[in-house]
């Protein structure tokens, strides 16, 4: 008796989580009769949190849907901007993922991020706990069930994945706020109060301080200052008007 197939077509979108051969068009898959839609998907490569509707022969399922021979299906991506009901939005980057975490914690976005190695366990543990979305180019910790949310990196850049989280979930941009180095938030302060993290040269050419009320840490309008302006204002300009 011959197994059971299903035809599957993949979103552009989504086609680098699958196999060359079934990213064009729609390819057959045997089915078991018992796995539901969303295993079939995630057995293909792509993880769940990448999916906005599937389509079964033309009409939107849930995940938990078991795919009968013979049925038409379409894997859509999450539409953008994507909402995350059930908390305000804020997210937990991995170890890999230091430079964008840094950068959205710039423009002001509630970021927290492991800066060593905790393991997936603790990380999806943390996401449920804190309600925080987990950005990670890591697939299998994305399908862990316990993830609050998720989302796929989809790029090595830091421009490019700044741009792709501000495009995908439009996080409300407060520059200058929020303490790269802890995600704490940023108060005004004296040269008196943050005098001892301060060269001399540094007390005698500025005089505007920020400082950070979890880490204690001071900013000021350094040498590397008008790198960061320049991509707050490239993301202001790109995105703050969508908000």
């Amino acid at each position: 008796m011959n197994a059971a197939q299903i035809h599957v077509e993949v979103a552009p979108e989504l086609a680098l989580f699958v196999p060359h051969a079934r990213r064009s068009g729609a390819t057959a898959l045997a089915v078991d009769g018992v796995s539901t839609l969303g295993h079939v998907v995630e057995s293909l490569g792509v993880p769940l949190t990448e999916v906005g509707t599937l389509l079964v022969d033309g009409r939107a399922v849930a995940v938990s849907h078991v795919p009968a021979d013979g049925e038409a299906v379409a894997v859509r991506p999450v539409e953008r901007p994507q909402r995350v009901p059930g908390a305000p939005l804020r997210f937990l980057l991995d170890v890999h993922l230091g430079t964008l975490a840094r950068r959205l914690r710039l423009l002001g976005v509630d970021t927290a991020y492991e800066s060593t190695d905790i393991g997936d366990p603790a990380l999806a543990a943390r996401s449920a706990a804190e309600r925080r979305v987990m950005l990670s180019r890591d697939r299998g910790l994305l399908r862990r069930r316990e993830l609050w949310a998720g989302a796929f990196v989809y790029s090595t850049s830091p421009d490019e994945q700044l741009r792709d989280v501000l495009a995908r979930f439009a996080p409300e941009l407060r520059p200058w706020t929020r303490c790269t180095a802890c995600n704490g938030m940023l108060r005004e302060a004296t040269k008196d109060e943050v005098a001892d993290q301060l060269e001399h040269g540094t007390r005698r050419s500025y005089d505007v301080f920020a400082q950070c009320s979890a880490c204690g840490r001071a900013y000021w309008k350094g040498a590397h200052h008008e790198q960061l302006e320049a991509i707050v204002e490239r993301a202001l300009s790109e995105f703050a008007g969508d908000r």
